[in-house]
């Protein structure tokens, strides 16, 4: 249940809570009963969003047919985010698919003679296996290479989904960057037959643009006033596409919900940033329609290249719809209030002042992390004179900060791995209770979805959990299910 203020312990708040600039319009006294306190939510559905190749963003699709070497397609991926799927019917030597110049290629190659799944790099004349591993795979299987920034992994579906048969990045990086524009732009997606020797009989083939092995880090698309940007029935919002790997795996993406039926799931944009001369996977943050400006303010955090040695928030304000396609965001640095590393936002303009929450993280090695939330001056722009309001720095495995209204009060919603709760602040960051809702594994964000009458009304929480993806192999990173929960009255 929702406890009340005084039933918690008081977060240690810093910043400039008790100013009036900075005052709370919609809640004086967090202490005193709010909507928020009435509600309570259950698990409804989980489910596992997973795509080697997302089903928008397929680049090639080619029928059955004979190779007896490398076919080479026009296509080339916006960003070192790619997939090729190929459907074997029938090997009389090795079987190969990835990226390829037509001199120079990435590929992940089967041997059905020596058993032998591998990773190969061709450059400047030269060809280097940079990993193989034993894998004994029936006469007709489904085979695919996957570039996730720097790092390839080879997969197998024998009829049980996809599994991963090996994976490398550092390998790889040392003869490659796939990262740098130029690099990139020169190869293309192939597959077929490897070698000079031995044919390939497929089914078919796909490739594309990479899509996930679960999402994460959801946050509503909203328009400046905090209301849920819908169209159709669809809410909108940002997700953190899990990669084959760790963060720098992982990429940014555009997803509706139908509220009619919350397990219905549509990827409707990729999004990659360019900056320090890479393409890269920023992720974690939020998109605001700014219909005043009409504009789009879009705010990401900089974990594409990250490295233990700090992240920090990055934005870019555009005219082009972000909700749709892909787009490779030019971003720049943040003027946050903060000394210390950052991530995690999101914007709402509340009564006139714009709010900013992030998280504040004083180390990444090891992890301490914290909510904290900046306002704007009344009438200022989004990020033009922010003031930090407050953070609860005793808080360290804490992130996933969310501004939301319930009724006619806003409040700033978190998420506490600690003590395996959901913190709830008013503006002025002062402590008012917890979240009644189900606590999962990892840091599940408390992504409020306020339902429309005709669908009930009251409240879906969209978050994930920890569920890793091929762990043993992988490691850590593929993680997201997704958990929609929905709100009940729990009372007082």
């Amino acid at each position: 249940m929702l406890c009340a203020a005084g039933a918690v312990t008081a977060a240690t708040v810093t910043g400039c809570g008790g100013s009036p600039d900075h005052s709370d319009p919609s809640d004086p006294n967090p202490s005193q009963e709010a909507a928020i306190f009435d509600l309570s939510f259950k698990i409804e559905s989980r489910y596992r969003p997973f795509e080697l190749v997302a089903p928008a963003f397929t680049a090639v699709t080619s029928g059955a047919g004979a190779f007896e070497g490398l076919a080479v397609s026009d296509h080339t991926p916006a960003a070192p985010f790619a997939a090729v799927e190929v459907d074997v019917d029938a090997l009389t030597g090795p079987v190969c698919a990835g990226l390829a110049t037509g001199d120079e290629h990435l590929l992940a190659v089967y041997d059905p003679a020596s058993q032998r799944a591998s990773i190969e790099v061709r450059r400047g004349g030269r060809t280097i296996t940079v990993a193989k591993k034993k894998a004994r795979l029936p006469a007709s299987f489904r085979f695919a290479f996957a570039l996730c920034e720097n790092r390839v992994t080879v997969l197998a579906d024998t009829g049980d989904g996809w599994q991963p048969l090996l994976s490398r990045r550092e390998k790889v990086s040392k003869h490659v960057d796939m990262r740098v524009p130029e690099t990139l732009r020169a190869h293309r997606y192939a597959w077929g037959a490897h070698g000079s020797a031995g044919s390939a009989e497929l089914a078919g083939v796909r490739a594309g643009l990479f899509g996930m092995t679960g999402i994460r880090d959801q946050h509503l698309v909203q328009h400046g006033d905090g209301t849920p940007y819908v169209r159709d029935g669809k809410a909108f919002f940002t997700a953190t596409c899990a990669g084959l790997g760790f963060f720098q795996q992982a990429h940014w993406g555009v997803f509706t919900l139908d509220l009619a039926a919350p397990t219905r799931l549509e990827q409707v944009a990729q999004l990659y940033s360019r900056r320090d001369g890479l393409l890269l996977g920023d992720h974690a943050g939020q998109i605001v329609r700014d219909d005043e400006n009409d504009r789009w303010l879009v705010a990401t955090s900089s974990w594409g290249d990250f490295a233990f040695d700090g992240v920090h928030v990055r934005h870019v304000v555009t005219t082009d719809d972000v909700l749709s396609g892909v787009h490779v965001l030019e971003t720049t640095p943040t003027p946050l209030p903060t000394r210390v590393s950052s991530w995690d936002p999101g914007m709402t303009r509340i009564d006139g002042r714009w709010h900013i929450g992030f998280v504040e993280s004083p180390s990444q090695d090891p992890f301490d992390f914290h909510p904290a939330l900046a306002a704007a001056p009344a009438g200022a722009d989004w990020l033009d004179g922010l003031e930090l309001v407050g953070a609860a720095t005793d808080l360290h495995q804490c992130e996933g900060p969310i501004i939301a209204r319930v009724e006619d009060r806003w409040w700033f919603l978190a998420s506490d791995g600690d003590d395996r709760r959901y913190p709830v602040y008013d503006l002025r960051m002062r402590p008012a209770g917890t979240l009644d809702a189900p606590y999962e594994t990892n840091i599940p964000h408390p992504q409020l979805v306020p339902l429309p009458e005709d669908r009930g009304g009251g409240f879906l929480l969209v978050t994930f959990d920890g569920t890793q993806y091929a762990e043993k192999v992988m490691g850590y990173g593929g993680h997201g299910d997704v958990l929609v929960m929905r709100s009940t009255d729990a009372g007082r």
